[in-house]
């Protein structure tokens, strides 16, 4: 069953807005044999400028979807999200497939593509999930020692590196965390524990 958490930024979200995101939203419980258990996380924000920004996170067992889309038109936005949502579905479900078959032992996670039939929602005939591209392949591997540092260090690091990212040992707690430059210009801080 999947539990909604809708929130506004700057906007109300009104009945209408709230019944928009449900409804599309719902339809990647196609995807699946069951509906997932899962808390959808919606945050709608609207700007100075009138643009808005529209953020899903669904995380489920072995699973986070997330999407973020920009758009003038908020109900535009939540659309092109579940359209990314999906493709991420494929691409999962593509590698499951995968794997379960180099094993021979099937998981039943995810609904059969005949299931599904190969016409998306906007009506156009897609590829069969086997022959998505997995473009997770690994191309280079690189080894180094975190070296102890606090995030300012780090940052400065990741700017000398050019970079918009960087994993470091936290010299207070001898954690390893990470720093990353956001879509803003402003910097993040992920702590692992």
């Amino acid at each position: 069953m999947l539990n909604y958490n809708i929130r506004g930024e700057n906007i109300e979200v009104t009945p209408a807005i709230r019944e928009h995101v449900e409804k599309k939203i719902s339809k990647l419980e196609r995807y699946f044999n069951e509906t997932p258990d899962a808390n959808v996380h919606v945050n709608l924000k609207v700007y100075p400028d009138k643009n808005t920004k529209t953020e899903v996170t669904i995380p489920m067992p072995n699973l986070v979807l997330r999407a973020e889309e920009r758009n003038t038109d908020m109900y535009a936005a939540i659309d092109l999200i579940v359209d990314k949502l999906e493709r991420q579905i494929r691409k999962h479900k593509t590698r499951v497939n995968r794997k379960m078959r180099e094993k021979g032992s099937p998981k039943e996670f995810f609904a059969a593509q005949e299931d599904l039939g190969n016409v998306a929602p906007n009506g156009v005939a897609e590829p069969e999930v086997d022959e998505i591209e997995d473009d997770t392949e690994v191309v280079r591997t690189k080894n180094f020692n975190l070296k102890p540092m606090d995030s300012e260090e780090a940052i400065l690091q990741m700017n000398m590196l050019g970079h918009t990212f960087f994993i470091f040992t936290d010299a207070e707690t001898n954690a390893t965390n990470i720093v990353y430059k956001r879509r803003d210009g402003k910097y993040g801080l992920i702590e692992t524990h």
